[in-house]
């Protein structure tokens, strides 16, 4: 769904479809603004043209005039005569009203009785005192139009003897302009769709040699020169590409000198190796490159024109002492932090031919890995030493005992004797694993990989670990413990050296067994998630303390150094298994609560098998 949006988001915001949706816009707006104006004039002239229709023709208004103004006793006949003959489909109601307000003649016969009544219409009255016509469109349950009109004597225009009363339907008219209306719509939404074609098209053939030249940008900008734009025509989009193009094989060769340019100074500065800081005569910092910003953590705004003393956290020595003296000094940054960095600086003088100094430059030589060898040597030759010594002295006070006549008593030589094979397999033990750990660390030992199903693979070892509870279960002096299984049913197929994991897992089962309360439980957990199969063992166990947790799989490390020693160990198990999973591209780790036993985890990489692979295949 996230790439659904990034893909419309794209799609949206490049300037192909920009263009079409403007097209599309302005051919919409344009279809409006001449529908709206068409609309409009082709309703008033609808209206203008109905008006004209129903108007009263003027020898009948006449005639309805001369009646009017002769006022004889067969007035109202002849005027009601006259309307009811005029025939006008339009007209729905005609009304002739005297300049006294009398209603004289109706078209309508369900109207005869309002004859002799006066009428309350003010427009009427307007028409009859001003003798101007009048025109409006009502809606009374239905579009009609109104039209009174006055009537005047033969006499003078000015001689108004009444008026005449029109009122015709204009539904026909209305629906008509709704008709035109939605021939008109539909005729819209085509042209909009051929317009949104065409501007698609348009647009493409736009904004197709622009796509060109953004893909030739980014190719310049990740250094590739090789391509170039295609023209496809000759216009100014043309002339832009080639232009781009002779812009592409300026920026190659201007790229090729400044690389020479850049060769030529990466000799001078062979010499200088890693971080460099070059100063001004008065000790601040002008020129400083990235490695050297890499070990100070820091940007190029942060270091430019402060002192360098300041700069490698010397609070108490000034920059003109420490370019004067060039001394070579040791700078250690973030000092008891996981990021801590020794750097070994030395400083030399720039000088002009006058002798004048100008400044100086700083080389920074990032030594934390070599004191943390060197460190570590000491380390790991004092604890060897330190877990020899120990049998080595008890081989040494037992053998004096048997030197000295021990041997002769029979009681007491056996025991010295098999003390002594003990602490000689011990050592031999140690030695081993020192041999592993070296082939381990100079990347000679080879791992025999093979894919294995390791459920059924944590099965067999566990198999083991409940055949020797069982067999030894009379014996008081071996621990009783209960494993549980939780491995589900699904076949994990894993690559793996089955030898080397087999080590792994017995010796975290080994230590799970000695450090559990007699008759303890230990679990044995396979799951997989992302890509992952994770094993967990879980002990009832005493636990590790949260401070040692990410020390246990150190060469020699032990928590309680005398049980550990005690029980046989040598303090180098998890070391080789950290090293045999991390050589599997796993990874282990541990989780312990005090007085709550401890987990150990091991993560292995895992793709999921499918029915379609063939293991017969070579």
């Amino acid at each position: 769904m996230k790439k659904l949006g990034e893909k419309l988001n794209a799609t949206f915001n490049s300037i192909n479809t920009k263009l079409a949706i403007v097209f599309m816009l302005m051919l919409l707006a344009t279809i409006e603004v001449i529908g709206a104006y068409f609309t409009r004039q082709l309703e008033q002239n609808s209206i203008e043209n109905f008006q004209s229709s129903i108007q009263i023709q003027t020898i009948v208004s006449n005639q309805l005039a001369n009646q009017l103004a002769s006022d004889s006793k067969n007035a109202n006949d002849r005027l009601n005569q006259i309307v009811n003959d005029y025939n006008n489909d339009s007209i729905s109601e005609i009304i002739v009203v005297d300049n006294k307000d009398t209603i004289r003649a109706v078209s309508n016969l369900n109207d005869k009785s309002k004859i002799g009544q006066r009428i309350n219409n003010t427009d009427v009255k307007q028409v009859i005192s001003t003798g101007h016509q009048i025109n409006k469109v009502v809606d009374d349950h239905g579009n009609y139009m109104i039209q009174i009109s006055p009537l005047t004597s033969g006499n003078g225009s000015n001689n108004n003897v009444g008026a005449i009363y029109v009122k015709a339907s204009m539904q026909d008219v209305f629906n008509n302009l709704r008709q035109i209306s939605l021939t008109f719509l539909i005729a819209s939404l085509i042209a909009a769709l051929l317009g949104a074609f065409l501007a698609l098209v348009i647009s493409r053939a736009i904004t197709q040699p622009i796509e060109e030249m953004q893909k030739q940008a980014l190719h310049i900008a990740n250094g590739d020169y090789s391509s170039q734009v295609k023209i496809y025509s000759n216009d100014e989009l043309g002339q832009l590409a080639k232009a781009f193009n002779t812009l592409s094989v300026r920026i190659e060769q201007s790229q090729e000198e400044s690389d020479s340019e850049r060769r030529r100074l990466d000799s001078v500065l062979s010499h200088m190796s890693d971080g460099v800081l070059a100063t001004d005569r008065h000790g601040n910092v002008s020129v400083v490159n990235h490695m050297a910003l890499s070990y100070l953590n820091a940007d190029e705004d942060e270091i430019i024109n402060k002192p360098i003393a300041e700069v490698l956290g010397l609070k108490d020595t000034s920059s003109q002492d420490l370019i004067s003296s060039q001394k070579e000094i040791v700078v250690t940054l973030d000092p008891g932090t996981r990021d801590e960095i020794i750097l070994h600086a030395s400083f030399s003088l720039i000088k002009r031919v006058t002798g004048f100094v100008s400044g100086s430059v700083c080389v920074l030589h990032d030594v934390t890995e070599q004191q943390k060898n060197e460190n570590s040597q000491r380390q790991f030759v004092s604890n060897v030493s330190h877990e020899l010594r120990t049998p080595l002295t008890s081989l040494q006070a037992y053998i004096e005992a048997l030197n000295e006549g021990a041997w002769k008593d029979p009681e007491i030589a056996p025991k010295f004797l098999e003390v002594t094979q003990q602490e000689t397999s011990r050592m031999i033990r140690m030695i081993n694993d020192l041999l592993s750990l070296s082939r381990m660390d100079r990347g000679v030992s080879k791992m025999d990989l093979e894919f294995v199903n390791l459920n059924d693979f944590v099965n067999h070892i566990l198999n083991r670990f409940d055949m020797i509870v069982k067999t030894d279960k009379n014996k008081d002096h071996k621990k009783k413990y209960t494993i549980k299984r939780e491995l589900g049913n699904q076949a994990l197929w894993v690559e793996i050296d089955t030898d080397k994991m087999m080590q792994v897992i017995d010796n975290i089962m080994n230590n799970a067994i000695k450090y559990s309360p007699d008759g303890g439980v230990i679990t044995v957990r396979l799951t997989h998630s992302q890509g992952h199969v994770i094993l967990s063992i879980s002990d009832q166990g005493l636990g590790i303390p949260r401070k040692d947790l990410g020390k246990i799989f150190d060469r020699f490390y032990r928590v309680d150094k005398a049980r550990s020693r005690a029980q046989g160990g040598t303090g180098l198990g998890l070391a080789i298994a950290k090293e045999i999973v991390e050589a599997h591209h796993g990874r282990i780790w541990a989780d312990s609560s005090e007085g709550k036993g401890s987990t150990f985890y091991i993560s292995l990489p895992y793709e999921p098998m499918t029915e379609e692979d063939d293991w017969d295949e070579v």
